[in-house]
């Protein structure tokens, strides 16, 4: 597969595996978590349809899109799920970067009682938040945006700081919002 390469700001920059920094953080600190017997989160494989293969391996193959988030599993005896995303702004969240599938996702698990939020890495100024989906779902209800504003996160999302161990330490801002 050929990298995506792009000059920007004078800066050559490569937008293949975007956000596999941020995932990483995630699924450290999730091994924190079991290690730690806090919870069992893990990431979802992304799903692929063998097109061709022969004895040894596969030779052709196709993701396939489903409706899987990112990221799954329990804590505190409850299921949560959730879609890790980045962008590059630093003023709003693109609602571009959420794919409809996704979307239909959170709205499906959040009907049954799951736990389901939108993790947002700003990476350009190092903020992160929690989006809880029914936070999310009124924003796109209530407005007309293609994005939703760093304000509005600062606002009503739930900000996640960096830490030493884990890095990213999300499951104890989900305790605060979820009163566990």
């Amino acid at each position: 597969m050929r990298n995506k390469l792009e000059v920007k700001n004078g800066k050559l920059v490569c937008y293949t595996n975007r956000g596999m920094g941020f995932e990483r953080e995630i699924i450290e600190s999730n091994q924190y978590y079991y290690e730690n017997n806090i919870a069992l989160i893990t990431k979802r494989a992304t799903p692929i349809k063998v097109i061709k293969a022969d004895e040894e391996k596969i030779t052709e193959a196709k993701f396939i899109d489903t409706s899987y988030l990112d990221f799954d599993g329990i804590y505190k005896g409850k299921y949560i799920a959730f879609e890790a995303k980045e962008c590059n702004s630093d003023t709003s969240f693109p609602l571009s970067n959420i794919r409809d599938i996704q979307l239909r996702a959170l709205a499906n698990l959040d009907k049954f009682g799951a736990i389901t939020f939108l993790f947002i890495n700003f990476t350009n100024i190092n903020k992160y938040f929690i989006l809880m989906s029914k936070d999310l779902f009124e924003f796109i209800k209530e407005n007309n945006r293609k994005s939703i504003p760093l304000s509005y996160l600062e606002k009503v999302g739930h900000k996640v700081d960096r830490t030493l161990n884990p890095p990213l330490d999300y499951l104890s801002i989900l305790s605060k919002i979820m009163d566990f």
